[in-house]
């Protein structure tokens, strides 16, 4: 038999490595690894992401059922699962789908060393993301550390397959995995192989999952109103493209429709997936390595602050309470709250990262560094660190009628409500020495 794994890619259809495995010789075992490694590094026994993708699993079983087979789930360490399959079981080949990470790279280069021993084969493909880092490359090969010229050779290389749908003329590169013409090539097994959440030392959540499906008009609209937290403006289709419960391809083929600005969100996961790819010191480090000279303030005290939503900038408090409540928070609203963390509070970026990474439903490893990384200034297509939000000057723009204040601030403009934590104008100014000092240092 054969064995696909899933990981980032939890769904049956339009799914790269899956449709590889199913069109091989052998009948195709799914399987699902709850990676021990990943979930003991989790402070919350209550995380909606786990729930999530548990849920997801008992899903993917029941539509397996239909076809007369099931998911096998494991949990533990990855690589001692697999020497413990390739004992139990007679391995022709394993499919699965890439990782960028560099524990994700890590972890396979060990699983296919196990997998050799017992010469079984070990097939990876591309699956969620549109390009790799080597198919947007800079004319010499190099690699694209700028956005806009990435983008620019992004949209270019769509075009350079063009393919005949009976949805019209898409790109060769937007085209979906015709799975469902294979399904009968599942291992035929009627053993329902479960793991409850409290098995692996976690609780249900309560917080709710936006759906996967998302109305045409909001992705229409996307480049009118994405800057409005108040209103229904995004997709919040973030952890779906995390997990890979969506195809990205059908969301690119959507966007290219529909809103350029909406394709130009995918492009960055594309942008960012490659720099952690092709730069990993960034997880740990700097992007531009000048910026780790920056002597960031150490105040845990300032730091509760900014976590509880309790700063006095009502942009910033209603950001934070939405993410500790929803494990969401808008798009517009995480730049203001990064940048007042990294320059009016001074506070290393790799703090806030985590926080996110902590609460964020939809946190991705590369696209979460990079947002990070360009609020602080320390990134690629880095704000330039003398660009300071100012978060009254942002609510004013973009929540003027205080709908998104209220709503998550509601003792705002009352006596409960705290003074302003710091002063804009005195932060601004401390922010710009500090930098200047730090990123001169070569020059003096």
């Amino acid at each position: 038999m054969n064995i696909f794994w899933f990981r980032r890619d939890l769904r049956l259809e339009d799914n790269a490595g899956l449709y590889h495995a199913l069109r091989g010789d052998e009948p195709v075992l799914p399987l699902f690894i709850f990676d021990k490694n990943i979930l003991d590094k989790l402070e919350e026994r209550c995380d909606a992401r786990v729930h999530f993708i548990h849920t997801i699993i008992l899903e993917l079983q029941s539509q397996l059922k239909a076809f007369g087979s099931t998911i096998l789930v494991k949990y533990g360490n990855p690589t001692e699962i697999w020497k413990e399959l390739v004992k139990e079981h007679k391995i022709e080949n394993v499919y699965t789908n890439h990782d960028y990470e560099p524990y994700g790279k890590k972890r396979d280069e060990e699983v296919q060393s196990i997998l050799a021993t017992k010469n079984i084969g070990f097939h990876t493909f591309k699956d969620q993301i549109i390009f790799e880092s080597h198919e947007v490359t800079k004319n010499d090969g190099g690699t694209y550390t700028v956005f806009s010229p990435y983008a620019k050779k992004w949209r270019a290389k769509l075009q350079t397959h063009l393919v005949e749908t009976d949805d019209g003329t898409i790109s060769y590169f937007f085209q979906s995995y015709p799975t469902e013409k294979y399904f009968s090539n599942f291992l035929k097994k009627e053993t329902i192989s479960t793991i409850t959440l409290e098995e692996m030392g976690f609780e249900p959540s309560n917080i709710s999952i936006p759906p996967k499906t998302v109305a045409r008009k909001i992705v229409k609209q996307y480049d009118k109103n994405r800057d409005f937290p108040a209103i229904e403006g995004t997709t919040r289709l973030g952890i779906h493209f995390r997990f890979g419960t969506i195809s990205i391809r059908e969301k690119a083929r959507l966007a290219s429709k529909l809103n350029e600005t909406y394709l130009s969100e995918l492009i960055w996961r594309d942008f960012y997936a490659q720099i952690l790819n092709e730069y990993p010191h960034v997880v740990e480090n700097a992007f531009r390595a000048k910026y780790d000279r920056i002597p960031w303030r150490s105040s845990e005290d300032d730091f509760e602050k900014w976590k509880a939503g309790k700063t006095g900038y009502p942009l910033v408090d209603a950001g934070m309470r939405e993410l500790n409540t929803t494990g969401h928070m808008h798009n517009r609203v995480r730049m203001v709250v990064a940048s007042f963390l990294t320059k009016h509070l001074l506070l290393d970026w790799r703090w806030g990262e985590a926080y996110f990474a902590q609460k964020l439903l939809d946190f991705d490893l590369a696209s979460n560094n990079g947002g990070w990384q360009w609020a602080s200034g320390s990134g690629t297509d880095a704000a330039p660190y003398f660009r300071i939000f100012n978060p009254t000057s942002q609510l004013k723009k973009f929540d003027k009628e205080l709908k998104y204040v209220k709503k998550w601030v509601p003792e705002f403009g009352t006596f409960k409500y705290p003074q302003p934590m710091v002063d804009h104008k005195a932060a601004r100014e401390r922010c710009l020495e500090t930098y200047k000092a730090a990123l001169n240092q070569d020059k003096m």
